[in-house]
């Protein structure tokens, strides 16, 4: 049992990325879901609905849980929610870049594209994440 409290207390900061970014894929596609299948909104409009309240979710439990942002003033707000969405906009395009050169033009296979991507987005969100927006001041 001892070892397991050290290997989570050595690991715990990826740990709980891993656990939250779980639980923002799931907000993600329940948001789509209820969005494009149940209210019958647009396949672009539900998409872009879905990754801005998937954002928002990982925003607040990043900051609450994985990194324990301290940063309480107003200019260290603004740079942590800038930072945060800019970075998610730039991983959430070079994602689509991925796929649409990966599959649309070299008709390579989708999945094993779509899955490279997300190890791809996940590993710079989790560095941008612990080394430039949550960083320790």
């Amino acid at each position: 049992m001892d070892t397991l409290k050290i290997m989570y207390l050595k690991y715990k900061t990826e740990l709980l990325y891993l656990f939250f970014g779980g639980c923002t894929t799931l907000v993600n596609i329940v948001c789509y879901y209820a969005l494009y299948h149940q209210a019958h909104m647009g396949n672009v409009t539900s998409t872009v609905a879905a990754w801005v309240a998937s954002v928002l979710f990982a925003y607040i439990t990043n900051r609450q849980f994985v990194f324990v942002s301290k940063a309480e003033a107003l200019g260290e707000l603004c740079y942590e929610i800038s930072t945060f969405f800019g970075c998610r906009l730039a991983t959430g395009i070079m994602d689509t870049v991925i796929m649409v050169v990966t599959v649309d033009y070299m008709h390579w296979n989708s999945l094993l594209w779509k899955v490279l991507s997300n190890v791809l987005v996940v590993l710079i969100n989790y560095i941008a994440g612990k080394f430039f927006i949550f960083k320790d001041k």
